[in-house]
C-alpha cells in the first residue's frame, strides 16, 4: 500500500460551474491585460518587460508584473535572462502558451467584425 494518502473528490458537493470549461479558461486568461500580453507575445516571439510596459498603455508595472508571473505559473510563458547586471529579463511564450493563439486570433476576428459594424464605437485601448 501506498503511503500517500488518497484524495477522493466530492463532486455533488463541488458547484456546477466549476465543471465549465470556459470557466477553467477564464481563471488563466481572464484578468484584465492577459489577451493582451499573450497578443504581444504571440505577434513578436521575446518580449522585454518595457516592451511590454511600452505597448499596454494604462498597464501599471506592478500590474504587469503581476500577470506575467501568474501567466508564468500557469505554464503559458517562460522567462528568460538576457542580462546579468542588472539581471534583465525578456518573456516568450511556451507550447502551452502558442495553444492560445486561436482563441486570441478568433477574439480579433470577432473584434474586426465589431469594428466593421459599427466604426464609431471604437474605445481606445
Amino acid at each position: 500500500m501506498s503511503d500517500i494518502p488518497s484524495k477522493k473528490t466530492d463532486f455533488k458537493a463541488m458547484p456546477t460551474y466549476a465543471f465549465c470549461p470556459v470557466i477553467t479558461a477564464l481563471e488563466v486568461i481572464g484578468e484584465r491585460w492577459v489577451i493582451l500580453i499573450l497578443r504581444d507575445l504571440l505577434r513578436n516571439p521575446t518580449r522585454r518587460f518595457q516592451d511590454l510596459q511600452d505597448s499596454l498603455k494604462g498597464c501599471a508595472p506592478s500590474t504587469l508584473s503581476t500577470r506575467l508571473k501568474a501567466l508564468e505559473a500557469h505554464g503559458l510563458i517562460e522567462r528568460r535572462l538576457y542580462e546579468q547586471h542588472p539581471p534583465r529579463l525578456e518573456y516568450l511564450l511556451t507550447v502551452k502558451g502558442r495553444a492560445v493563439g486561436p482563441v486570441v486570433a478568433s477574439l480579433r476576428d470577432w473584434g474586426l467584425q465589431l469594428q466593421a459594424e459599427d466604426p464609431d464605437s471604437q474605445l481606445p485601448l
